[in-house]
């Protein structure tokens, strides 16, 4: 079942562009799922996501606004734009179900009372989505984010007018070396894995085939962990089974809620309570967490702060310096 056209738009955003309303399955808002999804190849402005595709014919912008209705208009050139963009915005994806199941988890109720319209943004491709979840592994996300622009600038085409890049293509990484990757900031392993990967698997294929084969495969990588995994099934195959596993956002939460410090593994027990809906839950949970949705108990109200209370024992016991 897919989401119903209601017709085109009344005035299109870009010269001969093609425009139609789209009424998401179950609740949705752009706003909140696009907070934040910002990078080279898109931006959120003014209420309204504009991202640059590659395809066949060359680079294409392609647009999305929600109307006050909850519709969500939908501009571009060409017919293939506006089915990637579709893709892209998870309009197809009801998570009705994840939220009725869900809406008295004493973790999820008020993040899913509040941002029940949120639904992770994907991106334009697999290879892009590989290159990310590479890229975030055990740094920061602001250096992670910045080695990913790096790449994608030295690869991707760029819009002269919106300044925008193609995500890159599983052919233009294939070309790059390790060693250039390394010059632009990724480290050598995980910088041979993501040339070996684009050069020996159809990534975009991936979204075809069966979640569980595609787990089975890319947990034998070494340097794939769970987190990447996690990455690669919400952002580049659009499902929610896999959730972010190891993500430092949940390790801090996980620990406050235990009153202990929390292995990265342990994530996996957390988010485990949440099924298929797992990789769902996990952003609903780091949102959520962000926002002070998540009760924290212990008198508690802020994470971060809460979690350094936590640490702050384990580090004075290993006699590490507790102000790291």
């Amino acid at each position: 079942m897919f989401a119903t056209v209601q017709g085109e738009a009344e005035e299109p955003r870009q010269k001969n562009a093609l425009a139609v309303d789209v009424s998401p399955l179950g609740p949705y808002s752009l706003a909140v799922s696009a907070r934040g999804a910002g990078d080279a190849s898109r931006r959120f402005r003014a209420g309204e996501l504009t991202t640059l595709i590659e395809s066949e014919n060359g680079l294409e912008l392609v647009r999305a606004r929600q109307r006050p209705d909850g519709s969500v208009t939908l501009s571009a050139s060409t017919e293939r734009g506006l089915e990637r963009l579709r893709f892209q915005l998870a309009l197809d994806d009801d998570h009705s179900a994840f939220l009725q199941r869900f809406a008295d988890d004493p973790l999820l109720a008020a993040s899913l009372r509040n941002l029940r319209g949120l639904r992770p943004i994907r991106l334009a491709t697999v290879a892009h989505a590989l290159l990310r979840a590479l890229c975030g592994q055990l740094i920061t996300a602001r250096e992670a984010r910045s080695i990913e622009a790096r790449v994608i600038h030295r690869v991707s085409p760029r819009d002269s007018v919106s300044g925008l890049y193609a995500s890159p293509t599983q052919e233009r990484l294939a070309a790059l070396s390790p060693a250039e990757l390394c010059r632009l900031g990724l480290a050598p392993k995980r910088a041979a894995t993501l040339v070996r990967l684009c050069r020996t698997l159809d990534l975009e294929r991936l979204r075809e085939l069966p979640p569980n084969a595609v787990f089975a495969r890319l947990a034998r990588e070494r340097t794939v962990g769970p987190w990447s995994i996690g990455v690669l099934f919400l952002e580049g195959l659009g499902r929610y089974d896999r959730g972010l596993v190891a993500d430092l956002g949940l390790v801090k939460l996980y620990s406050v809620l235990a009153g202990r410090w929390v292995g990265e593994a342990e994530t996996g027990e957390l988010l485990a309570r949440y099924g298929e809906w797992e990789g769902l839950a996990s952003v609903y949970l780091l949102q959520g967490s962000r926002r002070g949705l998540v009760p924290l108990g212990r008198g508690a109200l802020d994470v971060r702060t809460a979690a350094r209370a936590v640490r702050r024992p384990l580090a004075t016991e290993r006699g590490i310096d507790s102000a790291r």
